[in-house]
């Protein structure tokens, strides 16, 4: 059996199943890989309060929108702008490559096709897989684990969904993000 350095976070929530949460684990050959599920969304939010290209006009930055059926993790306001950003952290590596999803998620081909359909309605959109470990440059969608959601996010690309790789400085107790590709 192999071992690995983690990064816990102790809980001092009673009414927890468990003490601790998971934050980030040593992957051999690669480094620190951020797991925390609320970092990603956090890394950006931090991101956007610097005003980015191609965002640095937002006069508003709202989390947590919803839209549809769903909520979608950032609504923008630019000058004759309307913009939706869902995010998604990858942290599944094969041979340098990222690949999201690890598990089934219908909540995120739920939020493709809330995308797809936003584009229709005037809206700017994107999807930004926020890449929570180093070296890896590209997220492609995990068909194996999960068809459907490679489907969905085919769909949204030709509706005009854009796709963004957040490049992420990840250390045991930090993810920012430090760069930012547009697909």
């Amino acid at each position: 059996m192999s071992q690995s350095d983690v990064i816990l976070d102790k809980s001092d929530n009673p009414h927890r199943k468990t003490q601790y949460d998971l934050i980030a684990v040593n992957k051999s050959g690669l480094g620190w890989v951020n797991i925390d599920s609320q970092a990603p969304n956090q890394a950006v939010k931090e991101w956007l309060e610097d005003m980015p290209a191609p965002f640095r006009d937002a006069k508003l930055i709202r989390p947590e929108y919803s839209y549809g059926k769903s909520r979608v993790d950032f609504y923008l306001e630019c000058p004759g702008r309307k913009i939706l950003m869902e995010v998604k952290g990858c942290t599944l590596e094969i041979d340098g490559i990222g690949y999201f999803p690890d598990a089934p998620t219908e909540r995120g081909v739920k939020h493709l096709r809330e995308l797809k359909s936003a584009v229709k309605n005037g809206y700017e959109c994107y999807i930004a897989f926020v890449i929570a470990m180093p070296n890896v440059r590209q997220v492609l969608p995990n068909v194996t684990t999960h068809p459907e959601f490679g489907r969905a996010l085919a769909e949204a690309i030709s509706a005009g969904v854009k796709v963004l790789y957040m490049i992420c400085d990840v250390k045991p107790d930090s993810l920012s993000i430090t760069e930012c590709i547009e697909a």
